[in-house]
């Protein structure tokens, strides 16, 4: 049984505010079906695009790697006076908010992944990678990116025509360098609050998989499991907005 969208944080005003790191190619609209699910819950919920993406596509250069990403969304919490954050990462989104939360700890009051990669100090996403994914994103960055802009994957089977004719001409090649600049982080994460939500629904051998079994096996985090394929905050929606309204909940019980 999915959790209900009626939990609330304890607490007269200890609502949570959700800031989201979206995936890669992907950008800020990725979110629309999540943001009123989360407001209807009380909740608040900011959606920021990175650099060179959606409606910030315009921007795109080489010079925009990982460090901007992380830039774009500490801007939004430094900017927005945004503090006691649930910092949510998909994918890789995981990656720009392990440094967002390195940069922010004060800001940040819990680290959630969706189906996303976890790094340490001095990984880039490709470290995450196996060698045959790197290749094949080298490669058509080398054949439809001009060298420095990789396309976008392929979605899920799953994902229904709706959704992909809407998806469609959305989600932007994004410059290699997001994918190859290191991630340094000046502090020691083991004390924050963390989660995983996992992604079920996929073919065995999958990406994610590593990073979900090390959050299931270690007690520090609370971890999940959706029946859902890699993009939730589409695909399943309610599903997604009630774990996360479990884990504000959770958030604020235990501040």
């Amino acid at each position: 049984m999915e959790p209900s969208l009626a939990i609330r944080p304890s607490g007269g005003n200890a609502l949570a505010t959700f800031v989201i790191a979206h995936g890669a190619w992907s950008a800020g609209w990725a979110w629309k079906k999540m943001r009123p699910l989360l407001r209807r819950a009380a909740h608040e919920v900011f959606t920021p695009t990175y650099t060179g993406l959606g409606e910030r596509r315009h921007l795109v250069d080489r010079s925009v790697d990982l460090e901007t990403h992380i830039a774009d969304v500490v801007g939004v919490l430094t900017f927005e006076d945004l503090r006691d954050v649930i910092l949510v990462g998909h994918s890789y989104g995981g990656v720009v908010a392990t440094g967002v939360a390195d940069r922010l700890r004060d800001r940040v009051a819990h680290l959630v992944y969706v189906d996303a990669f976890v790094p340490i100090d001095g990984q880039c996403l490709f470290d995450l990678l196996p060698e045959s994914m790197r290749a094949d994103l080298r490669d058509r960055a080398a054949s439809q990116g001009d060298g420095w802009l990789v396309p976008p994957n392929a979605l899920p089977p799953d994902t229904p025509d709706a959704d992909v004719a809407w998806i469609g001409s959305r989600r932007l090649p994004q410059p290699i360098a997001t994918f190859t600049c290191p991630l340094r982080l000046a502090h020691q994460q083991a004390s924050l609050p963390r989660s995983y939500i996992y992604c079920a629904r996929r073919a065995p051998g999958d990406i994610f998989q590593p990073f979900a079994r090390a959050a299931q096996a270690a007690p520090q985090w609370q971890y999940f499991e959706l029946d859902a394929s890699h993009n939730p905050h589409i695909t399943a929606a309610p599903a997604l907005a009630a774990i996360l309204a479990a884990i504000a909940a959770t958030s604020a019980t235990n501040a």
